[in-house]
């Protein structure tokens, strides 16, 4: 899956931190994706052979498998193809950065808690099918 890194939907203070941001978040997103991938029997494309592989699998295989799906949801978000659950202009969903927290080097780490921040600056828009308070 690749990263197009040319286009970047953000508005205000936080658009160019989440520009530079972007590929190194979905590169731990990915890498995390691939070892869960190669630790994984190999996923059949087919319907009826993914039916029985997540059958075959156990808990903790079952566990990876879901997590293996988040992220590759997370990645393709990140590319440009919104996630259920994540606003689709949003550049860095929360969920996204949770998942890196820990696999990302501490400059980098640095520059997601001051993204954060900057965000949490900013008027918080309600999650897609909410109303904030007050509407």
């Amino acid at each position: 899956m690749a990263l197009d890194t040319a286009t970047v939907r953000a508005a205000g203070p936080t658009a160019g931190l989440a520009a530079e941001l972007r590929l190194p978040v979905w590169n731990a997103l990915a890498d995390r994706a691939d070892a869960l991938r190669r630790a994984l029997p190999p996923r059949p494309n087919d319907v009826q052979g993914r039916f029985e592989w997540w059958r075959s699998l156990s808990e903790g295989q079952a566990r990876d498998a879901a997590l293996l799906d988040r992220l590759d949801a997370l990645c393709g978000h990140l590319a440009g193809r919104p996630v259920l659950g994540c606003a689709e202009d949003d550049p860095l969903p929360n969920a996204a950065l949770e998942e890196v927290d820990g696999f990302l080097g501490a400059e980098t780490a640095e520059l997601v808690a001051e993204y954060r921040r900057l965000r949490g600056q900013g008027v918080m828009q309600p999650p897609p099918g909410r109303r904030s308070a007050g509407r």
